[in-house]
């Protein structure tokens, strides 16, 4: 089957087997080129109505019908088979993405660039001149759309900047006099390309013409003030002086030494990677790997690690005709020691291959113990300085470095890790605008995401993983005669006195019952089932009880299981030397309101685990509407679940902590004891 071919970087074309097809009509023209903006996704007819008529006649739908039927026959004419389909929402061309010139100009340019970080500069430069030599023109030329258009500048610019670092790499390997008439040509068609200026001043400082390369600069410069009253960038300031000076070295790969021209041992020849950092008017470097280390002993999140898969393979896809080299954001949110930045941190590290432009970390404190939150400000310095800003040139003020940070990171393929975020004005300054860039915000706070940033809540642990968890922790050995030897929680066994034992039991975190069946008759569970619901299915209260397992030799997993089994022997247990977990989760409380925190101490303390509008009201005497604000602020904290719509209930570990809450007592907030009977 011969198969078409459509050619976008230059007068849209489309070919069969080489051969052109003829397409006529404006509006037939504009109908494919919109097609291949958004390929290979599906264009909803919306979009095709909004985008070929300003104001839409009545009849636009229709007429949009009959433009596509006739595109399809046109395009169905010469290949015997269908390339353009009808969907529920709109229309979609059903060909390979290679079948596009923009799509392999975009993975050509891509692979050159990763063969450039490898050191096969060679290659490179043979695979940018190859993505080039798709380009016959303005992209779209002839196409009168406002979405066109922008998309067709979208992809000038990506060529532009190939053209940029293909000249870069020529230089580097030594040539100088054959670039001078192609430079000129393009600085004289983008004079305010700082890159493209450097370049020519290089190339004619190289072939003896210094005067020429000062004569250039100094064009360029009173373009700038005269037109936008601003001076030249730093590297070209510096390439200027040093050209000026006659200081400028040659930035020419090293010959290797041989046997007739010896090394000199004085002073060894500069290593063309140690002059192309210093004299690069557009910086293209290979950044460090910041993040911090991926737990060895992770366990589970497997539905979470597929969705964020999922979410940032489709980002990946998105076509590069509309959203070229856009950055994605992804929010991990949950209540404190749910594993965020362990998920967060281990999807990093999964995913850096694909973004090898440098991988950032930060710390930004939004629940720390005995701190304030960092600044967006104090923020932006630490990333800069780990980006290798030096300190004399980060600028100060909030807008200031987050404009620098911004263009820093604009056509990089990055990853951000933003840990520990207190709300979304502190991370808003420092999310990237442009480049393929992916951030991942870890927070307490459901309301921390940004403006268009997916969102993942972090739960509990379902139950084989967390058993898995305990098991890898504690130790197969420690924990093999729970599963041996089965363990019945019944009547018989040790008495329990918390509130949660009066109860009627409730199905607990990851669908598991935790409670006796209708009948009353309890449920047999295994002694390690029974311990890792009572950690709730928390990974930092996991291990920390599978961590005081392994420590007292002595102890077997039913002896671990009765100590759990009090709001008491909880808080006492679940702690180390270094960490506990009562203080992790009560970091929350510093964010909260002191209404919100009377009522979470309040719900905490009361028998029922789950509580619609009016219960709230009862045990706490308050009016509905500020109940409500108040149970969504701890929902927004993830200090509460919603099992139903309009009911609430505080997660086991969560009740634990605040039933030692003392807030101060709001004025609208007493409790009731005789509500509470009511209630109960």
């Amino acid at each position: 089957m011969r198969e078409l071919e459509f050619a976008v970087l230059g007068p849209l074309e489309v070919r069969e087997s080489g051969a052109p097809i003829r397409l006529t009509g404006m509006r037939r023209r504009r109908l494919l080129a919109l097609l291949l903006l958004r390929f290979p996704h599906t264009v909803a007819r919306e979009f095709l109505v909004d985008a070929l008529w300003e104001t839409p006649p009545a009849s636009a739908r229709q007429q949009v019908h009959n433009a596509i039927r006739d595109l399809r026959a046109a395009l169905t004419a010469t290949t015997g088979s269908g390339v353009l389909s009808t969907t529920a929402t709109g229309y979609r061309l059903e060909v390979p993405p290679e079948a596009v010139d923009a799509h392999r100009f975009t993975e050509g340019a891509r692979a050159a660039r990763a063969a450039r970080r490898e050191g096969r500069e060679a290659e490179a430069v043979r695979l940018f001149r190859s993505a080039l030599d798709l380009w016959r023109g303005e992209a779209f030329a002839g196409i009168d759309c406002p979405a066109v258009s922008a998309a067709a500048a979208g992809l000038e610019e990506e060529r532009l900047t190939a053209i940029e670092e293909l000249t870069e790499l020529r230089l580097a390997a030594g040539e100088s006099a054959t670039l001078v008439a192609e430079l000129f040509s393009l600085t004289a068609a983008h004079p305010l390309r700082d890159a493209l200026r450097g370049h020519l001043m290089l190339a004619l400082h190289r072939s003896g013409r210094q005067a020429d390369a000062l004569a250039v600069y100094d064009e360029g410069r009173r373009l700038l003030v005269d037109e936008l009253g601003l001076e030249p960038g730093r590297d070209l300031r510096r390439l200027h002086t040093e050209i000026l000076t006659d200081t400028q070295e040659d930035r020419r790969t090293p010959k290797p030494p041989t046997t007739d021209t010896p090394t000199p041992t004085s002073t060894p020849p500069p290593t063309r990677q140690a002059t192309e950092d210093h004299h690069r008017p557009t910086p293209h470097t290979h950044h460090g790997n910041h993040l911090p280390r991926d737990l060895p002993d992770f366990t589970g999140r497997t539905a979470e690690l597929a969705l964020l898969n999922s979410e940032t393979d489709a980002h990946h896809s998105t076509t590069p005709l509309t959203h070229p080299a856009a950055p994605s954001t992804i929010v991990i949110d949950g209540m404190g020691g749910i594993g965020k930045t362990a998920l967060a941190i281990h999807f990093a590290h999964r995913r850096t291959p694909d973004h090898p432009d440098g991988q950032h970390y930060i710390d930004l404190h939004g629940f720390t113990p005995d701190r304030d939150p960092l600044t967006p400000e104090e923020a932006l310095g630490i990333l800069l300085r780990s980006d290798g800003a030096p300190p004399e040139e980060i600028p100060t003020g909030p807008a200031e470095r987050s404009a620098a940070w911004r263009s820093r990171q604009a056509g990089r393929r990055a990853l951000l890790v933003l840990d520990n975020a207190a709300d979304a004005a502190q991370v808003t300054p420092l999310l990237p605008g442009a480049g393929d860039t992916l951030t991942l915000i870890t927070t307490r706070r459901k309301s921390a995401a940004p403006d268009g940033a997916h969102r993942l809540t972090l739960g509990p642990l379902p139950q084989g993983e967390a058993e898995t968890l305990f098991r890898r922790v504690a130790g197969e050995s420690r924990t093999y005669e729970a599963a041996r030897n089965p363990r019945t929680d019944t009547a018989e066994e040790k008495p329990r006195t918390d509130a949660s034992a009066r109860e009627p039991r409730t199905t607990g975190p990851a669908g598991d019952s935790r409670t006796n069946t209708p009948a009353g008759k309890p449920r047999p569970a295994t002694s390690l089932a029974r311990t890792v619901t009572l950690c709730g299915h928390h990974p930092l209260a996991l291990r920390l009880a599978a961590t005081r397992l392994r420590d007292r030799p002595s102890w077997t997993v039913p002896d671990l299981a009765d100590r759990l089994s009090t709001p008491e022997g909880r808080t006492a247990l679940l702690r180390t030397a270094d960490r506990d977990l009562m203080s992790v989760l009560a970091l929350s409380r510093t964010r909260l309101p002191a209404e919100a925190q009377r009522l979470a101490h309040l719900l905490a303390r009361h028998p029922s685990t789950t509580h619609d509008i009016e219960a709230a009201c009862a045990i706490t005497g308050l009016a509905a509407p500020l109940v409500e604000h108040l149970l969504d602020t701890l929902l927004d904290h993830n200090l509460a679940d919603e099992p139903t719509p309009a009911h609430v209930a505080l997660p086991l570990l969560v009740r634990d902590c605040a039933q030692s809450w003392n807030p101060p007592k709001a004025p609208q907030l007493q409790e009731n004891p005789r509500r509470l009977t009511v209630v109960a």
